[in-house]
Protein backbone atom coordinates (compact mmCIF):
# COMPACT_ATOMS: atom_id res chain seq x y z
CA UNK A 1 0.00 0.00 0.00
CA UNK A 2 1.34 3.54 -0.72
CA UNK A 3 1.51 6.06 1.26
CA UNK A 4 0.32 9.69 0.24
CA UNK A 5 3.11 12.18 -0.41
CA UNK A 6 1.31 14.34 2.40
CA UNK A 7 1.32 11.99 5.58
CA UNK A 8 5.33 11.92 4.67
CA UNK A 9 5.34 15.23 5.13
CA UNK A 10 3.20 15.20 8.19
CA UNK A 11 4.98 12.15 9.59
CA UNK A 12 8.43 13.89 9.28
CA UNK A 13 7.46 17.23 10.55
CA UNK A 14 5.51 15.61 13.34
CA UNK A 15 9.23 13.55 14.36
CA UNK A 16 11.33 16.40 13.80
CA UNK A 17 8.86 18.53 16.28
CA UNK A 18 8.98 15.90 19.13
CA UNK A 19 13.06 16.08 18.60
CA UNK A 20 12.93 20.07 18.91
CA UNK A 21 10.10 20.22 21.53
CA UNK A 22 13.02 17.63 23.62
CA UNK A 23 15.68 19.82 23.18
CA UNK A 24 14.22 23.05 24.18
CA UNK A 25 12.23 22.05 27.10
CA UNK A 26 14.21 19.35 28.68
CA UNK A 27 17.71 19.23 26.98
CA UNK A 28 18.98 23.20 26.20
CA UNK A 29 19.01 23.63 30.06
CA UNK A 30 21.30 21.23 31.62
CA UNK A 31 20.08 19.31 35.11
CA UNK A 32 19.56 15.55 36.01
CA UNK A 33 15.93 14.37 35.45
CA UNK A 34 13.79 13.02 38.04
CA UNK A 35 12.66 9.45 38.15
CA UNK A 36 9.53 10.43 37.80
CA UNK A 37 10.22 13.25 34.96
CA UNK A 38 11.69 10.35 33.15
CA UNK A 39 8.96 8.10 33.90
CA UNK A 40 6.18 10.55 32.88
CA UNK A 41 8.07 10.88 29.54
CA UNK A 42 9.03 7.56 28.84
CA UNK A 43 5.46 7.19 29.25
CA UNK A 44 4.61 9.49 27.23
CA UNK A 45 6.70 8.81 23.86
CA UNK A 46 5.46 5.12 23.97
CA UNK A 47 2.06 6.28 24.29
CA UNK A 48 2.56 8.37 21.16
CA UNK A 49 3.82 5.25 19.23
CA UNK A 50 1.31 3.18 19.97
CA UNK A 51 -1.46 5.91 18.86
CA UNK A 52 0.60 6.20 15.94
CA UNK A 53 0.56 2.91 15.34
CA UNK A 54 -3.32 2.35 16.10
CA UNK A 55 -3.66 4.93 13.26
CA UNK A 56 -1.36 2.95 11.15
CA UNK A 57 -4.09 -0.42 11.75
CA UNK A 58 -7.14 1.93 11.46
CA UNK A 59 -6.57 3.67 8.19
CA UNK A 60 -3.84 0.93 6.55
CA UNK A 61 -5.47 -2.07 7.88
CA UNK A 62 -4.30 -4.90 9.87
CA UNK A 63 -1.48 -6.18 7.77
CA UNK A 64 0.06 -2.51 7.93
CA UNK A 65 -0.86 -2.36 11.97
CA UNK A 66 1.19 -5.55 12.64
CA UNK A 67 3.72 -4.87 10.58
CA UNK A 68 4.26 -1.81 12.53
CA UNK A 69 3.99 -3.33 16.32
CA UNK A 70 6.46 -5.91 15.14
CA UNK A 71 8.97 -3.79 14.42
CA UNK A 72 8.03 -1.08 16.66
CA UNK A 73 8.61 -3.74 19.26
CA UNK A 74 11.97 -4.74 17.91
CA UNK A 75 13.67 -2.10 17.38
CA UNK A 76 12.65 -0.85 20.94
CA UNK A 77 14.27 -4.23 22.59
CA UNK A 78 17.15 -3.57 20.61
CA UNK A 79 17.19 -0.01 21.32
CA UNK A 80 17.08 -1.03 25.22
CA UNK A 81 20.65 -2.93 24.32
CA UNK A 82 22.06 0.43 22.74
CA UNK A 83 21.33 1.83 26.70
CA UNK A 84 24.11 -0.58 27.68
CA UNK A 85 26.83 0.54 25.23
CA UNK A 86 25.96 4.35 26.02
CA UNK A 87 25.91 3.22 29.89
CA UNK A 88 29.59 2.40 29.22
CA UNK A 89 30.52 5.10 26.72
CA UNK A 90 29.42 7.72 29.47
CA UNK A 91 30.74 6.27 32.36
CA UNK A 92 34.39 5.73 30.84
CA UNK A 93 34.04 9.57 29.83
CA UNK A 94 32.94 10.30 33.41
CA UNK A 95 30.40 12.73 31.60
CA UNK A 96 28.87 14.99 34.37
CA UNK A 97 25.05 13.84 35.34
CA UNK A 98 23.42 17.06 34.14
CA UNK A 99 24.87 16.86 30.69
CA UNK A 100 24.23 13.26 29.82
CA UNK A 101 20.96 14.41 28.48
CA UNK A 102 22.81 16.58 25.74
CA UNK A 103 24.78 13.59 24.85
CA UNK A 104 22.00 11.28 24.61
CA UNK A 105 20.07 13.71 21.97
CA UNK A 106 22.77 14.07 19.91
CA UNK A 107 23.06 10.04 19.97
CA UNK A 108 18.83 9.70 19.14
CA UNK A 109 19.59 12.32 16.31
CA UNK A 110 22.35 10.83 14.63
CA UNK A 111 21.05 7.37 14.85
CA UNK A 112 18.01 8.55 13.09
CA UNK A 113 19.88 10.25 10.40
CA UNK A 114 22.20 6.75 10.03
CA UNK A 115 19.33 4.61 10.08
CA UNK A 116 17.29 6.64 7.53
CA UNK A 117 20.14 6.76 5.07
CA UNK A 118 20.88 2.70 5.61
CA UNK A 119 16.97 2.37 5.22
CA UNK A 120 16.56 3.89 2.18
CA UNK A 121 19.78 2.48 0.56
CA UNK A 122 18.39 -1.20 1.84
CA UNK A 123 15.05 -0.75 0.38
CA UNK A 124 17.00 0.05 -2.96
CA UNK A 125 18.60 -2.95 -2.64
CA UNK A 126 15.75 -5.05 -2.18
CA UNK A 127 13.97 -3.63 -5.06
CA UNK A 128 16.49 -4.59 -7.37
CA UNK A 129 18.27 -7.65 -5.70
CA UNK A 130 16.38 -10.47 -4.24
CA UNK A 131 19.33 -12.17 -2.86
CA UNK A 132 19.79 -9.23 -0.64
CA UNK A 133 17.02 -10.80 1.37
CA UNK A 134 19.99 -13.73 1.98
CA UNK A 135 22.51 -11.45 2.87
CA UNK A 136 20.54 -9.66 5.29
CA UNK A 137 18.95 -13.39 6.51
CA UNK A 138 22.76 -14.03 7.05
CA UNK A 139 23.66 -10.75 9.05
CA UNK A 140 20.85 -11.37 11.40
CA UNK A 141 22.44 -14.76 12.21
CA UNK A 142 25.94 -14.11 12.78
CA UNK A 143 24.93 -11.06 14.92
CA UNK A 144 22.58 -13.67 16.92
CA UNK A 145 25.82 -15.48 17.42
CA UNK A 146 27.93 -12.62 18.90
CA UNK A 147 25.02 -11.62 20.94
CA UNK A 148 25.79 -15.52 22.72
CA UNK A 149 28.67 -14.82 23.00
CA UNK A 150 30.43 -12.91 26.36
CA UNK A 151 30.35 -8.91 25.71
CA UNK A 152 33.59 -7.14 25.63
CA UNK A 153 34.18 -7.14 21.75
CA UNK A 154 35.66 -3.24 21.09
CA UNK A 155 32.65 -2.06 19.56
CA UNK A 156 31.21 -2.11 22.95
CA UNK A 157 33.46 0.12 24.63
CA UNK A 158 34.36 3.84 24.60
CA UNK A 159 37.95 3.47 23.36
CA UNK A 160 37.30 2.28 19.89
CA UNK A 161 38.90 3.23 16.73
CA UNK A 162 36.85 6.45 15.76
CA UNK A 163 37.73 7.62 19.60
CA UNK A 164 41.36 6.81 18.47
CA UNK A 165 41.80 8.70 15.22
CA UNK A 166 39.93 11.62 16.66
CA UNK A 167 42.63 11.83 19.62
CA UNK A 168 45.59 11.57 17.01
CA UNK A 169 44.17 14.09 14.64
CA UNK A 170 43.03 16.79 17.00
CA UNK A 171 44.25 18.48 20.32
CA UNK A 172 41.73 16.87 23.14
CA UNK A 173 41.45 17.63 26.81
CA UNK A 174 40.70 15.36 29.80
CA UNK A 175 39.00 18.66 31.81
CA UNK A 176 34.62 19.46 30.72
CA UNK A 177 33.90 22.93 29.93
CA UNK A 178 30.61 22.50 30.72
CA UNK A 179 28.87 21.34 27.59
CA UNK A 180 31.06 23.16 25.56
CA UNK A 181 32.26 20.78 22.44
CA UNK A 182 35.67 22.84 22.80
CA UNK A 183 37.46 24.79 24.81
CA UNK A 184 41.05 26.95 24.91
CA UNK A 185 43.72 25.75 27.29
CA UNK A 186 47.04 27.35 27.02
CA UNK A 187 46.26 28.90 24.11
CA UNK A 188 45.14 26.47 22.06
CA UNK A 189 41.72 25.08 20.81
CA UNK A 190 41.01 21.87 21.84
CA UNK A 191 38.54 19.12 21.94
CA UNK A 192 36.59 18.38 24.98
CA UNK A 193 35.58 15.14 26.04
CA UNK A 194 32.06 16.35 25.12
CA UNK A 195 32.80 16.06 21.64
CA UNK A 196 34.80 12.78 22.54
CA UNK A 197 32.16 10.74 23.65
CA UNK A 198 29.31 12.21 21.05
CA UNK A 199 31.80 11.02 18.66
CA UNK A 200 31.91 7.50 20.27
CA UNK A 201 28.25 7.18 20.30
CA UNK A 202 28.01 8.15 16.94
CA UNK A 203 30.35 5.64 16.20
CA UNK A 204 28.69 2.86 17.81
CA UNK A 205 25.08 4.26 16.57
CA UNK A 206 26.21 2.95 12.75
CA UNK A 207 27.57 -0.19 13.95
CA UNK A 208 23.86 -0.96 15.53
CA UNK A 209 22.34 0.27 12.52
CA UNK A 210 23.94 -2.53 10.62
CA UNK A 211 21.77 -4.86 12.58
CA UNK A 212 18.30 -3.62 13.56
CA UNK A 213 17.66 -2.29 9.93
CA UNK A 214 17.92 -6.19 8.55
CA UNK A 215 16.45 -7.03 11.25
CA UNK A 216 13.23 -4.60 10.58
CA UNK A 217 13.30 -5.45 6.76
CA UNK A 218 12.58 -9.05 7.89
CA UNK A 219 9.27 -8.25 9.06
CA UNK A 220 8.52 -5.80 6.65
CA UNK A 221 9.40 -3.70 3.36
CA UNK A 222 6.89 -0.75 3.39
CA UNK A 223 9.55 1.96 4.23
CA UNK A 224 7.16 4.28 5.75
CA UNK A 225 6.86 1.38 8.56
CA UNK A 226 10.17 0.85 8.50
CA UNK A 227 11.14 4.52 9.14
CA UNK A 228 8.28 4.91 11.70
CA UNK A 229 8.89 2.08 13.44
CA UNK A 230 12.82 2.80 13.93
CA UNK A 231 12.05 6.80 14.77
CA UNK A 232 9.66 6.15 17.50
CA UNK A 233 11.56 3.11 18.52
CA UNK A 234 14.54 5.61 19.45
CA UNK A 235 12.41 8.59 20.52
CA UNK A 236 11.87 8.36 24.32
CA UNK A 237 15.35 6.19 24.55
CA UNK A 238 16.89 9.00 26.40
CA UNK A 239 14.38 9.19 29.61
CA UNK A 240 14.57 5.73 28.96
CA UNK A 241 18.26 5.32 29.91
CA UNK A 242 17.34 7.42 32.94
CA UNK A 243 14.43 5.45 34.50
CA UNK A 244 16.28 1.97 33.71
CA UNK A 245 19.54 3.25 34.43
CA UNK A 246 19.38 0.95 37.77
CA UNK A 247 17.93 -1.92 35.95
CA UNK A 248 20.12 -2.91 32.69
CA UNK A 249 22.77 -4.92 35.10
CA UNK A 250 19.22 -6.87 36.21
CA UNK A 251 18.41 -7.55 32.81
CA UNK A 252 20.76 -10.66 32.59
CA UNK A 253 19.18 -13.10 30.12
CA UNK A 254 18.20 -9.75 27.64
CA UNK A 255 21.24 -10.74 25.02
CA UNK A 256 19.95 -13.78 24.89
CA UNK A 257 16.42 -12.82 24.32
CA UNK A 258 17.53 -10.49 21.34
CA UNK A 259 19.90 -13.43 20.05
CA UNK A 260 16.68 -15.57 19.61
CA UNK A 261 14.77 -12.73 17.94
CA UNK A 262 17.30 -12.01 15.55
CA UNK A 263 17.67 -15.68 14.99
CA UNK A 264 14.16 -16.03 14.29
CA UNK A 265 13.46 -13.38 11.99
CA UNK A 266 16.84 -14.24 10.50
CA UNK A 267 15.72 -17.65 9.48
CA UNK A 268 12.19 -15.87 8.17
CA UNK A 269 14.26 -13.56 5.96
CA UNK A 270 15.68 -16.54 4.32
CA UNK A 271 12.58 -18.51 3.98
CA UNK A 272 11.55 -15.27 2.11
CA UNK A 273 14.68 -15.03 0.00
CA UNK A 274 13.67 -18.75 -1.15
CA UNK A 275 9.91 -17.99 -1.80
CA UNK A 276 11.14 -15.46 -3.75
CA UNK A 277 14.39 -17.00 -5.39
CA UNK A 278 15.98 -16.23 -8.85
CA UNK A 279 19.79 -16.79 -7.24
CA UNK A 280 21.01 -19.45 -10.19
CA UNK A 281 23.00 -21.98 -7.81
CA UNK A 282 19.41 -22.48 -5.76
CA UNK A 283 17.10 -24.55 -7.11
CA UNK A 284 18.30 -23.73 -10.99
CA UNK A 285 16.88 -20.27 -9.99
CA UNK A 286 13.37 -21.01 -9.70
CA UNK A 287 11.47 -19.90 -6.48
CA UNK A 288 11.26 -22.64 -3.46
CA UNK A 289 8.13 -23.27 -1.93
CA UNK A 290 8.22 -23.10 1.54
CA UNK A 291 6.23 -22.15 4.27
CA UNK A 292 6.58 -18.46 5.04
CA UNK A 293 6.16 -16.89 8.63
CA UNK A 294 3.36 -14.77 8.88
CA UNK A 295 3.71 -11.00 10.68
CA UNK A 296 0.90 -11.87 13.45
CA UNK A 297 3.52 -15.38 14.08
CA UNK A 298 6.46 -13.34 14.54
CA UNK A 299 4.64 -10.30 16.59
CA UNK A 300 3.47 -13.40 18.98
CA UNK A 301 6.92 -14.75 18.95
CA UNK A 302 8.74 -10.95 19.49
CA UNK A 303 6.46 -10.25 22.20
CA UNK A 304 6.68 -14.15 23.92
CA UNK A 305 10.33 -13.93 24.29
CA UNK A 306 11.11 -10.78 25.31
CA UNK A 307 8.04 -11.54 28.23
CA UNK A 308 10.13 -14.63 29.26
CA UNK A 309 13.47 -12.74 29.04
CA UNK A 310 12.28 -10.11 30.97
CA UNK A 311 10.53 -12.52 33.68
CA UNK A 312 13.35 -14.65 33.64
CA UNK A 313 16.00 -11.73 34.63
CA UNK A 314 13.74 -10.29 36.91
CA UNK A 315 13.20 -13.61 38.83
CA UNK A 316 17.04 -15.20 38.83
CA UNK A 317 19.24 -14.76 41.95
CA UNK A 318 21.97 -13.82 39.91
CA UNK A 319 20.64 -11.10 37.72
CA UNK A 320 19.58 -9.39 41.97
CA UNK A 321 23.31 -9.73 42.63
CA UNK A 322 24.99 -8.65 39.86
CA UNK A 323 22.47 -5.75 39.86
CA UNK A 324 23.02 -4.83 43.65
CA UNK A 325 26.81 -4.96 43.06
CA UNK A 326 26.98 -2.97 39.65
CA UNK A 327 24.46 -0.31 41.49
CA UNK A 328 26.80 -0.45 44.28
CA UNK A 329 30.11 0.34 42.40
CA UNK A 330 28.44 2.99 40.09
CA UNK A 331 26.95 4.81 42.91
CA UNK A 332 29.98 4.62 44.61
CA UNK A 333 32.12 5.75 41.89
CA UNK A 334 29.69 8.74 41.04
CA UNK A 335 29.48 9.38 44.63
CA UNK A 336 33.56 10.05 44.72
CA UNK A 337 33.53 12.22 41.58
CA UNK A 338 32.70 15.07 43.14
CA UNK A 339 32.98 17.11 39.30
CA UNK A 340 30.22 14.11 38.16
CA UNK A 341 27.01 15.56 40.03
CA UNK A 342 27.66 19.59 41.71
CA UNK A 343 24.19 19.09 43.59
CA UNK A 344 24.14 18.46 47.22
CA UNK A 345 20.81 16.88 47.39
CA UNK A 346 21.16 14.68 44.39
CA UNK A 347 25.22 14.09 45.84
CA UNK A 348 22.91 12.76 49.02
CA UNK A 349 20.55 10.88 46.66
CA UNK A 350 23.42 8.65 44.88
CA UNK A 351 24.31 7.75 48.54
CA UNK A 352 21.33 6.87 49.65
CA UNK A 353 21.14 4.48 46.96
CA UNK A 354 24.35 3.21 47.85
CA UNK A 355 23.29 2.10 51.18
CA UNK A 356 20.03 0.43 49.77
CA UNK A 357 22.03 -1.79 47.34
CA UNK A 358 24.42 -2.55 49.97
CA UNK A 359 21.51 -3.50 52.26
CA UNK A 360 20.25 -5.56 48.55
CA UNK A 361 23.76 -7.20 48.99
CA UNK A 362 23.64 -7.93 52.64
CA UNK A 363 20.38 -9.89 51.82
CA UNK A 364 21.39 -12.22 48.85
CA UNK A 365 22.95 -15.69 49.28
CA UNK A 366 26.15 -16.65 51.47
CA UNK A 367 27.83 -17.54 47.69
CA UNK A 368 27.18 -14.38 46.24
CA UNK A 369 28.24 -12.38 49.50
CA UNK A 370 31.36 -14.33 50.18
CA UNK A 371 31.94 -13.62 45.78
CA UNK A 372 31.78 -9.62 46.61
CA UNK A 373 33.55 -9.71 49.78
CA UNK A 374 36.58 -11.45 47.53
CA UNK A 375 36.93 -8.32 45.55
CA UNK A 376 39.45 -6.02 47.32
CA UNK A 377 38.61 -3.00 44.98
CA UNK A 378 34.96 -2.86 45.47
CA UNK A 379 35.05 -3.05 48.89
CA UNK A 380 38.01 -0.55 48.53
CA UNK A 381 35.60 1.93 46.68
CA UNK A 382 32.51 1.59 49.17
CA UNK A 383 34.70 1.87 52.13
CA UNK A 384 36.42 5.26 50.95
CA UNK A 385 32.29 6.71 49.59
CA UNK A 386 31.59 6.11 53.23
CA UNK A 387 34.89 7.62 54.65
CA UNK A 388 34.12 10.79 52.15
CA UNK A 389 30.14 10.71 53.19
CA UNK A 390 31.22 10.96 57.06
CA UNK A 391 33.84 14.29 56.33
CA UNK A 392 31.03 15.66 54.23
CA UNK A 393 29.18 15.73 57.60
CA UNK A 394 26.63 12.75 57.35
CA UNK A 395 25.36 10.46 59.36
Amino acid sequence: MGVPGYVWTLTVVGILALLAFDYVFHVRKAHTPSLREAAVWSAGYVGVAVLFGLGVWLFGGHAMGAEYFAGYVTEKALSVDNLFVFLIIISSFKVPHADQQKVLLFGIVFSLLARTGFIFIGAALINSLAWVFYLFGFVLLVTAGNLLRPAGSEDRSADNFIIRLAERLFHTTDQYDGDRLTTVVDGKRTLTPMLLVMVAIGGTDVLFALDSIPAIFGLTQNVYLVITATAFSLLGLRQLYFLIDGLLDRLIYLSYGLAAILGFIGVKLVLHALHENNVPFINDGRPVQLLEISTGLSLSVIIGVLVVTVIASLLSPKGRAQNAVAGARRHATTYLDEGYETDPAIREQTYRKLLQEEQQIAKLPARYRAAIRDEPQLMDLLHRAHAKHREAGGG
